[in-house]
């Protein structure tokens, strides 16, 4: 893939309203594109390796509910955020042993692929009291180094969680290929669609809502156009990171 310019590093108010209003106008005009209202598409700032100063700069700016990779990262500016009344997604893969963590300080966790993670989710949220939004991630681009189950696993995953109570399912997310190839890319985006489609067909009480979270800062306009309706979108909003990519999505999967 080729190298794409910069994202502008934002490190004012004014400069994250900026940037914000940028991406939102991108998602406008992939919307338009596909003949859909850009109010059916929520935008997710991501804000892994973003300190906390520069947060309050982005919430500020209108940035409400916030996206993390890492629990314990997550977790700390949760807590040091609090006076702010920021949301949290966790959006990255969950070790059954941070499941208590994120049942502590989380509204949203879009990775969910495994039943060891729900029944310890349910567990330590049964114990709080609160409940989860939760997105089951499915492996779209079959590569063995992500994460997500393979699309024929969806239908039995999903018959399982209902017995898990505290789980409030919305519905799939999915990492597509990285890749210039803009035909691969959205062949992952068509496979979580056409899943969900067959989802709501077959058992729509079983998909919640239905949402498709799929598209970063590279693809989310491709996403858009094939049915996105909650994009991930860090480094377009906050600017280029300087930590690579391969500390949040190791490029092996590691044991539970």
């Amino acid at each position: 893939m080729s190298v794409p310019a910069p994202h502008p590093f934002a490190s004012t108010t004014a400069e994250f309203a900026a940037n914000l209003a940028a991406v939102q106008a991108n998602i406008a005009a992939a919307a338009e594109r596909a003949g859909r209202s850009a109010d059916e598409v929520r935008l997710l700032p991501v804000s892994k390796t973003v300190p906390e100063d520069r947060l309050c700069l982005a919430i500020a700016a209108g940035c409400h509910r916030l996206g993390e990779n890492k629990v314990q990262e997550a977790k700390r500016k949760s807590e040091s955020l609090a006076r702010l009344g920021v949301d949290w997604a966790v959006i990255g893969h969950l070790q059954t042993n941070k499941a208590k963590d994120v049942a502590s300080f989380a509204t949203e966790f879009q990775a969910l692929d495994n039943l060891r993670v729900a029944q310890a989710l349910d567990r330590r949220l049964t114990d709080l009291g609160r409940t989860l939004e939760v997105y089951v991630q499915v492996n779209t681009s079959a590569e063995e180094s992500k994460f997500g189950l393979p699309p024929e696993e969806l239908a039995g995953f999903l018959r399982e969680l209902p017995r898990y109570e505290t789980l409030r399912v919305q519905g799939l997310m999915t990492l597509a290929l990285f890749t210039s190839d803009t035909d691969r890319v959205r062949e992952c985006f068509r496979t979580l669609r056409t899943l969900r489609d067959r989802m709501r067909e077959e058992s729509p009480d079983l998909i919640g809502t239905g949402e498709l979270s799929m598209g970063m800062s590279g693809d989310y306009e491709l996403a858009i156009e094939e049915g996105a309706t909650c994009v991930r979108v860090g480094q377009a909003i906050f600017g280029a990171r300087n930590t690579p990519d391969s500390k949040y999505w190791p490029p092996t999967r590691p044991h539970d």
